[in-house]
């Protein structure tokens, strides 16, 4: 893998094969994918299947901890293979993950789906941090989801509930960021945000919310006394069906978190 140091600002820059990205900031001295290689994982992961859903095609992005995205890819032929309107999902759920994530303590966006619902610990958070349209929506459409999307370089904002975001832990423990996948059910979304977070080595998740000790999916959400959807954790997302309540259950044993040697 090549390093493209651009010492210190933000890196742009497109580059051949799989390169790898400096970005500034606080994350001046770490280093996340590249476009090629964050697009190459993101089909193998998606390819493979076994993710339950509908097994359509995804967005990714990455943020760095300042929230300043990364690199935009999707898993399609072409930028019209993904729903059009997953790519600022995905970024949203990236900048959400990143947001509330701490160097000692993961979360994902699927952990915080329940703290904002009416009566929540955290209702309103959705609302905290508007996305920045005239960065999601602009132009040449024919740049989106290509190493020289109009969102690398720039902050989404937004805030994003559902499954999908995660935290990047590099080798050392370190938090440098976030990833956002979006273009399935929301179950699917974190599933192959889990498998591609560990392709990527970027797993090395320091303690979560989940009764695993990690940032993976809480299926906890049952009906209280007076039939309201209730989450004794706290943390609960709802189960989108069997199939991928048994996959995200798995997780942690068939693509534990951790650094790959």
């Amino acid at each position: 893998m090549k390093s493209n140091k651009l010492g210190g600002i933000v890196g742009a820059a497109i580059c051949s094969g799989f390169c790898v990205t400096t970005v500034g900031g606080p994350d001046a001295a770490k280093q996340l994918p590249s476009h090629a290689e964050l697009q190459a994982k993101l089909k193998a992961v998606v390819t493979a299947g076994g993710n339950a859903g509908f097994a359509l095609n995804m967005w990714a992005t990455i943020v760095n901890r300042d929230g300043e995205v990364v690199a935009v890819a999707f898993s399609g032929n072409d930028r019209g293979d993904q729903w059009p309107g997953s790519r600022v999902i995905s970024a949203q759920k990236a900048n959400t993950a990143n947001a509330f994530s701490l160097p000692g303590l993961a979360l994902s966006t699927a952990n915080i789906y329940s703290a904002v619902q009416p009566g929540g610990s955290l209702f309103g958070l959705q609302d905290s941090n508007p996305v920045d349209t005239a960065n999601a929506y602009k132009g040449p459409s024919e740049n989106y989801g290509k190493a020289n999307d109009p969102l690398v370089g720039k902050k989404i904002g937004g805030i994003n509930v559902f499954g999908g975001g995660l935290a990047l832990y590099n080798s050392d423990g370190k938090l440098v960021g976030a990833i956002g996948l979006s273009g399935d059910t929301s179950c699917t979304d974190h599933i192959i945000a889990w498998k591609l977070r560990h392709a990527l080595n970027l797993d090395n998740v320091p303690a979560g919310v989940s009764g695993s000790g990690d940032d993976n999916m809480v299926h906890d959400i049952a009906e209280d006394a007076n039939g309201h959807p209730k989450s004794p954790s706290g943390w609960g997302h709802p189960v989108c069906d069997g199939a991928e309540a048994a996959i995200v259950a798995a997780l942690p044993v068939s693509h534990p978190v951790g650094p790959t040697p």
